[in-house]
Parts: structure tokens; sequence; C-alpha cells
């Protein structure tokens, strides 16, 4: 649900902000006030296209901030997958765009547009006459029936999906397979030296870290061997002023006056305790010394071994692990390259086996269409009939092809419709105004109600062209969908205007000499002069203001049934 929506210098706008509720919101405001503004505003906050010119021109940048709070778990996961975490519930989009350069985030974080537009589709949708209007987007009628048809197609559909994509990598290592077949021969022998070359040096996991080490400390031996003699020689007790030497007189000092005092014997302690660790060390020190003698043979040897596993390394793999992965992956090509023929005959076999099985799945999957084509379009052509769309003719064509084969399944699903009476239906997109299509967008919208996960609704110029009975019945619509999803209406009829759960009223001022377009939630008094204002157009008289309240109180009453029956 859209909780706030925040802009700042786009266009006439300086500075608006809006708290939504559930339900049915409106805004409504004279002509020219700017109420296409604030659907540009949200489209734009959404990802889409905006003109050079939608910075304010006294300002430095744009801004518009879309604060959503998130109920539902799936929606939740499916933000998730899409990188996007809540925080507290909420998801906040923010797009700013400053000398022509835009920047996009979600919850603090930058994005990129395709990003932002994915998770917007998720969390709202608009219609109107702007590029969301998903209804002329054709591959957007299979989701919308498969959205009806539930559960069972989308667990078919997951299993299709699964078969296709084994179909293709299959016919893809098949295709690459009937290409090696005239150099197979080559293919072979030249896979064979690699092997004999991984096999003959006969490595073992690790053995190139500790060829390294060997390697390094024989290379620094003469600097090491100087080192470690030096402090020997410091250390020891062959110079008579060596540390071990040292030590041995001091205590050789101490010992025929330990009996003259008690403490002489805990310093004697410590003194034959740094005179034994003396030890210790000259000894490994030694030992050390002894380890590092070695031949200038077995050194060449190192160095050679080495050198064959780094040139193995740099062919096969950055590790001995990957060399010996590879030389196992190669060992299993040419035992397959051994009998190529017979294991293109069995890939053939697998990917006719795969598709046949993808097909018949396909084929269930077209038929539960078209049983839940049937089912929708009925109900479409109800709804409609209930918009006044009185002589309106609606179907749904779903034709398969298995040339169309995909994860998808193999149909091509489209909306027709015939508005009056004597025409031929034809394709949605090439018959209905934008005023219709919203309107049919709302038919749909109420049919799927119970299905969809969009959480906001917003329809622009949905009233276009409508007014007395179309207009009533199109508030009605509006009042039930509001029952069961957040939805926000622009309007110029009083009949939508009405049905609002909360009103708001666009309106253009001039503040020190620069026009703004400004907007408020109405009190209930405010609405009442508000829907009589849209009721008069001009003067409004106390029976104008009479028939507002009597409005607003029947449309109460509608909504009140309907949200019982929800």
């Amino acid at each position: 649900m859209l909780l706030n929506l925040y802009v700042k210098n786009i266009a006439l706008i300086h500075e608006v902000e809006m708290d939504f509720t559930k339900g049915f919101n409106v805004l409504t405001g004279e002509t020219g006030a700017g109420k296409s503004l604030i659907v540009d505003s949200v489209s734009f906050a959404l990802g889409g296209r905006v003109s050079k010119d939608i910075v304010r021109e006294d300002a430095e940048y744009a801004l518009c901030e879309l604060t959503f709070t998130v109920d539902s778990k799936e929606l939740g996961e499916k933000l998730e997958e899409l990188g996007v975490y809540l925080e507290d519930d909420q998801v906040v989009l923010t797009r700013r765009i400053s000398g022509g350069r835009g920047s996009a985030k979600i919850n603090g974080e930058t994005v990129s547009a395709g990003v932002l537009r994915e998770v917007s589709s998720l969390l709202l949708d608009l219609h109107g006459q702007h590029e969301h209007q998903s209804l002329l987007n054709k591959s957007r009628h299979l989701e919308i029936l498969d959205e009806y048809c539930g559960t069972e197609i989308r667990t078919l559909l997951s299993e299709l999906s699964g078969l296709v994509k084994e179909y293709r990598e299959s016919l893809k290592e098949l295709s690459e397979g009937k290409e090696k077949l005239p150099n197979l021969e080559r293919e072979k022998e030249f896979l064979k030296f690699e092997i004999d070359e991984i096999e003959a040096a006969k490595l073992t996991e690790g053995e190139d870290e500790e060829l390294e080490r060997r390697f390094l400390r024989m290379r620094n031996a003469r600097r090491i061997l100087e080192a470690v003699g030096a402090a020997y020689a410091e250390c020891g007790y062959e110079s008579e002023n060596a540390a071990g030497s040292v030590i041995g007189r001091a205590l050789s000092k101490l010992k025929p006056v330990e009996e003259l005092d008690e403490t002489i014997g805990s310093l004697i302690l410590m003194l034959t305790d740094i005179d034994s660790l003396m030890n210790d060390f000259n000894r490994s020190a030694a030992e050390y010394e002894q380890s590092l003698e070695f031949s200038e043979e077995e050194f060449a040897q190192t160095e050679e071994r080495l050198n064959t596993l780094n040139h193995l390394k740099n062919k096969y793999g950055n590790t001995i692990t990957n060399v010996i992965k590879n030389l196992e992956e190669k060992q299993t090509l040419l035992l397959k390259y051994t009998d190529f023929e017979a294991y293109l005959r069995e890939l053939e076999s697998r990917c006719e086996t795969t598709k046949e099985k993808a097909l018949k799945l396909a084929g269930q999957i077209s038929k539960l269409r078209k049983k839940g084509a049937k089912e929708l379009e009925k109900k479409i052509a109800q709804s409609l009939m209930e918009l006044n769309f009185l002589d309106a003719r609606f179907e749904i064509t779903v034709i398969g092809d298995e040339e169309r084969l995909s994860v998808k399944g193999m149909d091509e699903v489209e909306f027709m419709i015939s508005t009056n009476p004597g025409e031929k239906l034809r394709p949605l997109t090439e018959v209905a105004s934008g005023g219709e299509l919203s309107r049919i967008m709302l038919a749909l919208k109420t049919v799927l109600a119970d299905k969809d996960q969009i959480e906001t609704l917003i329809f622009d110029e949905i009233d276009t062209g409508i007014s007395g009975r179309t207009a009533q019945k199109v508030s009605e619509k509006l009042a039930f969908l509001s029952g069961k999803t957040q939805v926000i209406c622009i309007t110029h009829l009083p009949q939508i205007a009405a049905m609002a759960d909360s009103h708001y009223e666009i309106q253009k001022q001039v503040r020190e000499n620069h026009t703004e377009t400004t907007v408020r939630r109405l009190s209930e008094e405010e609405i009442t002069g508000e829907l009589a204002r849209m009721l008069s157009g001009a003067e409004v008289t106390e029976n104008v203001i009479e028939s507002a309240r009597e409005m607003k109180r029947l449309a109460q009453g509608v909504k009140q049934g309907y949200r019982l029956e929800n």
C-alpha cells in the first residue's frame, strides 16, 4: 500500500507531501490545477521517462519519493529475490534528476532504472494515458489469464519450465556434437595428448604449495644461514661474550651466596630458566642449520617440478585441484568420443522424449487456459456491461502453436473487443481509447481482485468521456475494488469523488510571483463544498450544497454495502 508521496521541484510543484489511506483515495481540482502533475510525478518515481523541463525553473533538481508498506509475505519474498529487503515492513522508492542526470534509490541504496521499474511493478499499477497501460502489451494478456487460472496452472508452468530448459540444453549439446563430427579424430588425438600430459605429472593435492615453500627457502638459504649462524654465535657458549657464556658466569656468581638470602634462590631460578631456554634455542638453531643443507641437484629438481606444476596450472586451471578436475572431465569426454555416434543417437532420443513431454504438458496448460478464458471473458463481459459498455462483446483468443514452445507454453493470448453493435471483434490495442482502456482495466481488476497481488492501483482519466449512469457505474466499481485493494483515482466527476474514503484537492496558487500547484486533504465539510463545485461548475447554491451532501450520503451507503460483501 502507498503510504506517502513526496514531490519537490517538479514543474509547477514546489513541494507537496501526501499521506494516503486504505480504501479509496480521490484527487480533484479545477482544470489546469495540476492533477496530471501528480500522476507524472508518480510515473517519474516508478522509473518512467521524463521530459527535460521537468525540473522547476528556479530549482537545481527535481525529486519524487514513494513510501510503501508491504503486508504480504509473498510480495516480501519477491522483493528479496530482486535484492530489496524491507525496513520496518516498508519500501521507499526515490528518484532524483539534476543537470539532466537521474539517479534512483530503493531504501537508500542506489539501483538502476531497470531494477526500479521491476520493483515498482510489484508495488503499484498505474492506469491512464501513460506508458504503464499494461493492457496495451499483448504479453500481459497471457499473464492476466494465468493469474485467473490460479495455482494449478502455476504448478504446471513450473514443471514445464524445467522440461523446456532441459530440452534446450540437450538440443544445444546435440548441435555442438554434430558440428564436431568432421573433426572428431583430431579432437580425440588432442584430448589424448592433454590427458597424457596431465597424467604424466602424477599430481598430488597441495604439492605445489609445499614445493613453493621449499623452493623459497632453498633460494634464500645463504641469507638464512648467515642470519641463523650469527644468532647462534651471539646466543651460544663458544664465545666469551656470547649470551650463553654470560648467563653461565652470572649463575656462578650467584650460587656461592644463595644460602645467605632466600631471595637469591628465586633469582637463580629465573636465570636457570633463561639458561634452559637459551640451550633450547641453540639446539633448534643448530638443527635448522642442518636442515638447510641441500645439493645443487636437489635445488634443480625442485625448480623443475615447480615449473611443471605451474605450466599445468596455467594451461588447465589455477590450482592443482582444478587441473585434476579438468583431467577427469577430459577422460569422460574421451570416453564419450570413443562411441560418439551412439552418444549422438542417445542425445537425439533424449531431445525427442523431453520435447514430447514438454508438448504434452503445454497441451494440458493450453486446455486449462482455454477453459479459464471462457470463464474469464464471461465475467469481464458482465463487468463491462455493469460499466455501461452495454453493447460490448469481449473475447479471449488462445491460439497454440508447437513451434512457439517456451517456458510459458505454446499459446498466444489476446484480448478481443467490439464496443459498438455490428462491429467485428478486433484486438484490444486497436480499438480502445485511453478512457475506455481504463474502464476495461477496471473491469479486469474487479474480476481479478481476489487474485491480484499488487496492493495499490492508480486510475487517471478513467472518467474521460463518461457521465450520468456510466459515471455512477464506474464509481461503484471503484468502491467495490477499494474494499480489496488501495485505489487512488484522479477524477473530475462528483459521482466518483463522493465514494472516497480520503479526498484531496489540487489547487494552483500564486506565491511571490510564482505559480505553484498545492495539494491538501479535505475535511468532511470541505468535501461537501468541493462536491458542490463539481456539481454546479459555477454558482454554488444551498440547493447544490444539499445535493452534494445527499450524494455523499448515498455513496457511503453503496460503499458500505460493498465493504460488507468483501
